[in-house]
């Protein structure tokens, strides 16, 4: 059984989107990925439509079961945190049209399931996007691999695949990888629940 995840980067002026469908023995494989662009020149309305109509397209052609995304967290840039925040409220409204599930993980958990360091920067996140998936190359920008990123952390954190990290029934101990014991505390903690803020 495999389970086919969308996650989102998101952002106004770039928003990566990858598509991967996820076995229960944890491979993932590339369905598609891309970066939907939106020019700072135009209307806010416009920029937001832009984006919105490529995250439909999306999902009607790929019909996932989940929708992943980064969750927005602080920084000092307040109109990136908007852009990011607007988009995010956007790709929730049209999960929610289609009935689809959505979970928000944070940059750490992100970086802590794919490299299994919480702290990973943007090139070591995007080799093990790569290797994850088999590609020759780590998709660019940096935003497409987070995309992939977010939607193989959901799988992996989740277990939505049916694949779960194994318990300490079935693990010697002392033989679990520096991943796997990321894996292992981020599952100790529940899954990041919708904001209070991006519900109403």
């Amino acid at each position: 059984m495999s389970v086919r995840v969308l996650g989102i980067d998101p952002g106004l002026t770039r928003c990566g989107v990858g598509i991967v469908d996820v076995a229960g023995n944890r491979s993932a494989t590339l369905v598609d990925v891309t970066v939907l662009r939106s020019s700072p020149d135009l209307p806010l309305e416009q920029r937001l439509l832009l984006i919105s109509r490529g995250l439909e397209d999306l999902l009607d052609r790929h019909k996932p079961a989940v929708v992943a995304i980064e969750r927005v967290f602080a920084q000092n840039n307040v109109r990136t945190v908007m852009g990011t925040a607007q988009i995010s409220g956007v790709a929730l409204l049209l999960a929610a049209q289609r009935g689809l599930t959505v979970t928000l993980h944070t940059p750490s958990e992100v970086k802590a399931a794919i490299t299994g360091y919480g702290s990973a920067d943007k090139a070591q996140v995007g080799t093990m996007v790569a290797r994850v998936l088999g590609l020759a190359e780590v998709p660019k920008p940096a935003d497409a691999a987070d995309a992939l990123a977010i939607a193989i952390c959901h799988a992996w954190r989740t277990g939505a695949a049916g694949g779960t990290l194994p318990t300490s029934v079935d693990v010697v101990p002392g033989t679990l990888t520096p991943a796997q014991k990321a894996w292992r505390a981020a599952e100790r903690s529940a899954v990041s629940p919708v904001p209070r803020s991006l519900k109403r």
